[in-house]
């Protein structure tokens, strides 16, 4: 179903077109045989960024497209309602990219940004380790710099991370000094440094077409200019990034969901019992209303947190309560989707068996919305 939207511009709209026709020509027709497979979509995420569609947000003159935030949301819903592996891919795509767009120098964004925008390059977001996943600030990948300040030589281990071995650079978070968040920096890490090595894809519920695996760093040597911002920040542009990364997060949740719901609706208008469409059912449609006031519900929460980011405003609270309430909507609406089909629903014949397995990874990615929840109540008892 086409979702009525309103957008800021002409262009936007057009934009959002482009994608529902790619998503109807390109990425749907592919989901279900290639994630059954576990193929990635390399190809799939070069026609985004042809394009233009990997850089909505960045800034033209990097080769961005220059969007709101309220318009690449929108249009990463459309994408995670095709196919949920493209749509987080994106998303982690732009969550990479973030670091070097807001806090690289003028020198740095003009030499990395056009590749990394341009479509021809993927990204991947490097915080996690086997021992710090929501303990972040916990992470002991370290980087230690030559006497003459040139360059760094990194060692370590980074775990959960999403196109890890395809990626063509890694935005990695590193120990540079004392313990705790104060010790952290940022360094973009090319797929090609020696000593960069990768585990093998990890085997997962869901998501089996976007690899997922440990990043290995032994004695990789990485150029200073290569370190985005100062020593000692990282664990704060961290932090600036994941807000942002959460309402794609969040924006892919509405994405399924919605995918969900539709197929939910389709099947209910045709599937007969007792001689009339289930749809004539209070208890289906029943159902299907509160699917459908929750799928409305998380869209409105993602598009006011985003016209915060978009104006300026601080909007970190409002990003959490998005993925939060989002992602623990899509996990509902995609278990009452299967509950609407019955039987068919466990079966792998139709898709929502798909989305309800896929659901599951969203309230833990980016950060678990147990901790989305620290997060609020912090922002609540703080003031």
């Amino acid at each position: 179903m086409t979702v009525a939207r309103t957008l800021p511009t002409d262009e936007a709209e057009a934009l959002l077109d482009l994608t529902r026709d790619l998503v109807a020509r390109q990425v749907a027709p592919r989901a279900a045989g290639d994630e059954e497979a576990g193929r990635f979509p390399r190809d799939v995420f070069r026609t985004l960024g042809a394009a233009g569609l990997l850089s909505l947000p960045y800034p033209e003159e990097y080769g961005g497209g220059g969007q709101p935030y309220e318009v690449y949301l929108q249009m990463l819903e459309e994408l995670a309602a095709g196919w949920l592996a493209v749509g987080l891919g994106v998303s982690v795509h732009t969550l990479a990219c973030f670091p070097m767009a807001s806090y690289g120098t003028a020198e740095q964004r003009a030499e990395q940004l056009p590749a990394m925008l341009s479509g021809e390059l993927l990204g991947a977001y490097c915080l996690s380790e086997p021992q710090s996943g929501s303990d972040a600030a916990a992470l002991s990948t370290r980087a230690v710099a030559d006497p003459d300040g040139e360059a760094y030589t990194v060692d370590g281990t980074k775990a959960w991370t999403t196109h890890g071995g395809v990626a063509d650079f890694y935005t990695v978070m590193v120990r540079t000094g004392e313990a705790g968040a104060r010790g952290i920096s940022t360094l973009l890490v090319r797929a090609d440094a020696d000593g960069l090595s990768f585990g093998a894809p990890e085997r997962k519920m869901g998501m089996r077409s976007s690899p997922t695996a440990l990043v290995h760093l032994d004695g990789v040597r990485v150029p200073a200019v290569s370190r985005i911002g100062e020593e000692g920040i990282g664990f704060r542009i961290a932090l600036s990034a994941l807000d942002s990364g959460r309402l794609g997060i969040a924006a892919c949740a509405v994405g399924v969901a919605q995918a969900a719901l539709d197929a939910a609706v389709e099947y209910a208008r045709e599937r007969r019992q007792f001689g009339a469409p289930i749809a004539d059912l209070q208890g289906i449609q029943f159902l299907l209303a509160d699917m459908a006031t929750a799928v409305e519900a998380g869209r409105a929460l993602y598009l006011s947190a985003a016209r915060l980011r978009d104006s300026g405003r601080p909007f970190g609270k409002e990003a959490a309560m998005a993925k939060l309430f989002c992602t623990d909507a899509a996990m509902r609406v995609t278990t009452d989707a299967v509950q609407v089909f019955g039987g068919y629903g466990y079966t792998t014949d139709f898709p929502v068996e798909r989305y309800m397995r896929e659901a599951k990874v969203l309230q833990i990615v980016e950060g678990t919305n147990q901790i989305q929840r620290v997060v609020i109540s912090r922002h609540l008892v703080r003031g």
